[in-house]
């Protein structure tokens, strides 16, 4: 299977780059050109490591010599576009305070694998009684298990991992956790300052957005989420965004209304198959997730799983059967697990099974 690709381009005075990038390699950059108006130049940069291998064109009079390029890139954007197949693995992690480390779980060098530190939250930590901070983040994961130098030796020793952390979550202290800003502008504010502080603590790659419950409108909520993200990303503090809708009104009001506005900005939607009920069939399966590609359209899906296969379509009852299915028309995104913590227990068979799909 050849590599997904997709185009970006950034417009800034007097300069167009077009980025041309390979989704296997994770976002890695395959080509660059740069044009500069005011000098009447072409650049077109094919990284490698290292070096570069940089074209040079002296005058934009030149950019008929550059149609091949163009062609060729064209040809492999139409070419990829029908495939969705992704080797993605993701695992949520540290929202049970089981002493779950990173090392505990198994990891296939065949897949991409990123952890999901579970949760940040903008609440007080007081075990009295948590109340919300307008965006001001603060850990709620086990940090000791999971602390910025297991992080880093984590991806030390595993080169395909990632770790992002994922905001909001269902509850606090047994409470929901709910999203409820002040204003939009003090809530992005807060949220850049603070989760940028623990992103550069943890060494982190990404953020999840997994807020449950709202004390606000869906065009608030798009435009806080929205605004940080963006930040995030044109700041270089993030390399992935994700988000993690399910199937309930409110919760789908919100994550359409970011998606509408914003989704061109997140890299994945780690969809919770598993809130479906437990008497899901594969032909169900199949059709929820069809039902959520046409709400989320053009966007990387992933399948999703609950470790102890109490909701959703179980991996013991037909979950990876379901996932071959979608293999097979080239439509799986990666698959998620909720959670670590669970799973341990279980020995991680299921992660095991589920890595062993993707990296085939």
């Amino acid at each position: 299977m050849a590599s997904p690709m997709f185009l970006d381009c950034y417009s800034y005075e007097d300069i167009l780059e077009v980025h041309l990038f390979n989704l296997l390699g994770f976002n890695k950059l395959a080509i660059k050109i740069i044009m500069h108006y005011s000098t009447n130049t072409i650049h077109v940069i094919i990284p490698f490591d290292p070096p570069d291998m940089t074209m040079y064109f002296p005058n934009l009079n030149h950019v008929l010599s550059l149609q091949p390029i163009f062609i060729f890139i064209a040809a492999i954007l139409i070419s990829q576009a029908e495939s969705q197949n992704i080797n993605l693995f993701r695992e949520y992690i540290g929202a049970e305070f089981m002493n779950v480390k990173f090392s505990d779980v198994p990891i296939n060098s065949n897949v991409q694998f990123d952890f999901i530190l579970s949760f940040a939250i903008d609440y007080t930590t007081s075990s009295s009684s948590p109340t919300p901070t307008n965006g001001k983040f603060n850990i709620f994961w086990d940090s000791t298990n999971l602390s910025p130098t297991q992080v880093i030796s984590i991806k030390q020793k595993h080169p395909n991992v990632r770790v992002g952390v994922s905001l909001g979550g269902d509850s606090v202290d047994g409470n929901p956790a709910y999203f409820q800003p002040t204003t939009i502008d003090s809530w992005v504010s807060n949220a850049v300052s603070s989760l940028g502080q623990i992103i550069e603590q943890f060494e982190l790659d990404g953020i999840d957005i997994d807020y449950e419950h709202f004390k606000a409108d869906p065009e608030t909520f798009a435009e806080c989420i929205g605004q940080l993200i963006s930040t995030l990303k044109r700041n270089g503090l993030v390399k992935f965004v994700s988000i993690a809708p399910f199937d309930d009104e409110e919760v789908q009001s919100h994550y359409l209304a970011l998606w509408k506005t914003y989704g061109h900005l997140i890299d994945y939607v780690n969809f919770q198959f598993y809130a479906y009920d437990n008497s899901t069939t594969i032909p169900e399966f199949i059709s929820y997730f069809e039902k959520q590609r046409e709400n989320y359209k053009g966007g990387k899906i992933l399948t999703s799983f609950i470790s102890d296969g109490s909701k959703g379509l179980p991996p013991g009852k037909g979950f990876f059967s379901a996932c071959k299915k979608l293999k097979e028309r080239d439509q799986l995104s990666g698959i998620f697990v909720w959670c670590a913590d669970e799973s341990q227990s279980l020995g991680f068979r299921y992660e095991k099974q589920a890595q062993a799909l993707l990296a085939t």
